[in-house]
């Protein structure tokens, strides 16, 4: 006989490519990366340019951008944008749910998603959460569960789980607290935070089944390298000493079925001051490389996932 294999020792299998998109200054652009962690040139953008959003994957192999901030007059948003499978975004479908910024998403149950917190002006943080179907329709507000925050990060891990960790709950006020989403999208209280507390991170899942959160700022205008690996358990690890540029407002994707990439962001200490391009690729044992050179447009609060 075949001997059994338990399934909880098997690595989900992940997306081989990714895409960052959107972003301030405000572009509308999209870059993927490769299968190999290689990132492409600008692609035009589809749909209101906005930052401030966040991105994850739903039906298996495709994505989903949604929220967001729009400056000129200053607008949020609930509208979102499909991502094929080829990395194809689509033109704007209407929003649903409460139209709110520096929100956080990840996938959860292998094929589904979802987006949560945020806030509507700044200062009113939120707890809400919208589920994402696999067919990629975005469900109405659920009642939040856990530290109302904003400017925080998400990531799968287990195969089919995700969680929420760090941000701001205050204004300036940073907290390292996680919740763990369950296989069927429930939202689980506050986990006490391990780690250095952080707003301005981002966060992807790697290795088929952990995550890592990376950068951010433990008290703005002060930025950070540091990471914090997530085991396929749900179980945060303490800080890991930072390698490239120090730097937040980054986003962050998986790619090639098991590895991650940190992205773009911005260096310096003001609101106006120097943003780029420049990423760092994360091995399938969560090391981070240092920085490779920036390639397409230098931005900030941008959102990526994985798609394919």
């Amino acid at each position: 006989m075949f001997p059994i294999i338990p399934a909880n020792t098997a690595a989900a299998s992940g997306n081989d490519e990714g895409i960052f998109s959107y972003g301030s200054p405000s572009v509308d652009v999209s870059n993927l990366v490769s299968n190999v962690g290689v990132i492409a040139t600008d692609v035009a953008g589809v749909g209101t340019f906005r930052w401030y959003l966040a991105a994850c994957e739903y039906g298996g192999d495709k994505g989903i951008i949604g929220f967001g901030f729009t400056s000129g007059p200053n607008t949020v948003h609930s509208l979102s944008n499909l991502v094929s499978n080829a990395g194809v975004i689509a033109t704007d479908t209407a929003g649903v749910g409460t139209a709110r910024r520096s929100i956080a998403a990840c996938g959860y149950g292998e094929d589904k998603g979802i987006f949560g917190y945020g806030t509507t002006d700044g200062s009113s943080m939120l707890s809400m959460t919208n589920l994402v179907s696999n067919a990629g329709v975005v469900a109405t507000d659920v009642t939040g569960v856990g530290t109302a925050r904003n400017l925080l990060a998400a990531c799968e891990f287990g195969g089919d789980k995700a969680i929420f960790g760090f941000g701001e709950s205050g204004s300036n006020i940073n907290t390292a607290v996680t919740n763990l989403v369950s296989n069927v999208g429930v939202v689980g209280t506050d986990v006490a935070g391990v780690g250095t507390a952080r707003s301005y991170l981002a966060a992807c899942s790697y290795g088929g089944n952990k995550g890592i959160f990376g950068y951010g700022s433990p008290s703005y205008p002060t930025y950070l390298s540091i990471t914090n690996l997530v085991s396929n358990a749900g179980v945060v690890a303490s800080d890991t000493t930072g390698v490239g540029t120090v730097r937040g407002r980054v986003a962050a994707t998986q790619y090639g079925g098991d590895k991650g990439i940190f992205g773009f962001g911005e260096i310096t200490s003001l609101d106006s001051g120097s943003v780029t391009a420049i990423t760092n690729l994360v091995s399938n044992a969560g090391v981070v490389a240092s920085d490779t050179a920036g390639v397409g447009t230098a931005r900030q609060y941008i959102a990526g996932c994985s798609f394919n």
